[in-house]
């Protein structure tokens, strides 16, 4: 295993300034050289098993990075989803994320994160991978997006849903045949098209 200290400090400058723990096994560092950079304040530890550079600034997205690698099988979604596509103007007050019904939601103390459960074929369908700060993260793309903003709607507001809308139609150039895909997967449809046809 290595174990010199300076190494890992570079392993993670180039992962973005964060990592797993089980990422800086992987890569054959030694416990040890995490201790000694812990107790010389170069890393500090956010979360259970998850490290970073003290003096590495992160992107305008820091909290989405950090969450998702919290929850590997989460999903960015909703309102962080719409901020991450430029969107909407209202500001997240904590990382909405979409999780499989029927999985345990993850324990995350930092930063705030608001769990949503989706059916199997609704959390599978619509995300992309995004490298944010050299972290693979997923985020469902903009079509979707605005389908499960409907959906929530109660929990987001339908004010929100219809602003997404239309933002995504005439601002984002998001085809509304692709919007349609998704809202009737999320069964939303037949809400959607009314509000539709007044923006098209």
């Amino acid at each position: 295993m290595k174990s010199k200290p300076d190494e890992l400090v570079n392993f993670l400058r180039r992962n973005g300034g964060i990592a797993r723990f089980s990422e800086i096994l992987e890569a054959g560092f030694h416990p040890d050289s995490l201790q000694v950079l812990e107790k010389e304040n170069r890393v500090e530890k956010i979360s259970w098993g998850l490290y970073k550079l003290s003096d590495y600034e992160f992107g305008e997205h820091s909290d989405i990075v950090i969450a998702s690698l919290q929850a590997p099988r989460g999903v960015i979604c909703l309102l962080s989803a719409l901020s991450f596509h430029e969107a909407t103007i209202e500001i997240p007050k904590h990382v909405d994320m979409a999780i499989p019904q029927g999985s345990h939601t993850y324990k995350i103390k930092y930063p705030p994160v608001k769990f949503y459960r989706f059916s199997t074929k609704t959390w599978e369908a619509g995300f992309e991978e995004h490298i944010i700060d050299s972290n693979k993260i997923n985020i469902y793309n903009l079509a979707k997006t605005v389908a499960d903003c409907f959906k929530f709607r109660n929990k987001i507001g339908i004010n929100i849903a219809r602003e997404s809308l239309k933002v995504s139609i005439i601002d984002k150039k998001i085809k509304p045949l692709e919007i349609i895909k998704y809202a009737k997967l999320c069964r939303v449809d037949n809400i959607i098209k009314p509000i539709l046809e007044t923006i098209i």
